[in-house]
């Protein structure tokens, strides 16, 4: 089991690859990119007026949605895989392998407990199919698990999944051994480390927010301020 020690420094320097993540986001990203993404209806609906609000609430929840891809892939992904002294998998689909004297545990790691859809219920079932016909040879019994890092979600192989859910307290002490451990990933984020990583971020995000809001100004506004719709509109839905 991973000391407390160690641990701290893990979970801090998976805070600083996060939030590295979030600042390459916002300094490559362009306003056309999430302009097309949103429903300008809807902003007109609502009784939106000025171009600043309209952009931070277009950005705010495109970051929102990045967040959580990045929060699993540096944060949760690489700790899951270092404290179950697990190896990187050999299969697509599939992130920590790791064996027992008598199992292969083949475990896809997920952020949370939202839904599959049956497309990708089938996907990641033909992921772990794959890896077992390769592994076969080992003659363990293979268990292949789709981890959240959150939530409560708990399934058993059925006729529509080969695989198992397990979820939050019991993924991570599946994982570790330690019914602790999933309040110990939140206990040691150290808050001086958050803080100085947030106050780096929201330099970089007010600097990027003006600057869409200027590009969306000239854009989209007219010379008195006011918000043309049906020129937003042409640009997010027009046929070219």
């Amino acid at each position: 089991m991973i000391d407390s020690e160690k641990l701290q420094l893990l979970i801090a320097k998976s805070l600083d690859d996060f939030y590295r993540r979030r600042t390459e986001k916002i300094s490559k990203l362009k306003l056309t990119q999430i302009l097309l993404r949103k429903n300008p209806y809807l902003y007109k609906a609502i009784g939106v007026r000025k171009a600043q609000e309209i952009v931070e609430g277009i950005l705010q929840a495109y970051l929102s949605s990045s967040d959580e891809t990045f929060f699993g892939d540096v944060f949760f992904e690489p700790i899951a895989r270092i404290v179950s002294d697990g190896t990187v998998s050999p299969s697509e689909g599939v992130d920590i392998a790791v064996e027992t004297d008598n199992r292969y545990i083949a475990i896809a790691v997920k952020s949370g407990p939202n839904p599959y859809n049956a497309s990708q219920v089938k996907r990641q079932s033909e992921e772990f199919a794959s890896l077992r016909r390769r592994v076969i040879k080992l003659r363990k019994q293979f268990d292949p698990v789709l981890g959240h890092c959150y939530g409560k979600k708990e399934t058993l192989p059925n006729s529509r999944q080969n695989y198992r859910d397990v979820s939050g307290q019991r993924f991570w002490q599946e994982l570790t051994g330690d019914s602790d451990f999933y309040l110990k990933l939140v206990r040691l984020m150290d808050s001086d480390v958050i803080e100085g990583h947030r106050n780096e971020y929201q330099r970089d995000y007010d600097n990027a927010l003006n600057r869409y809001v200027r590009e969306f100004t000239i854009e989209f506004c007219d010379e008195n301020g006011v918000v043309d719709w049906e020129k937003l509109v042409r640009f997010n839905s027009g046929a070219d």
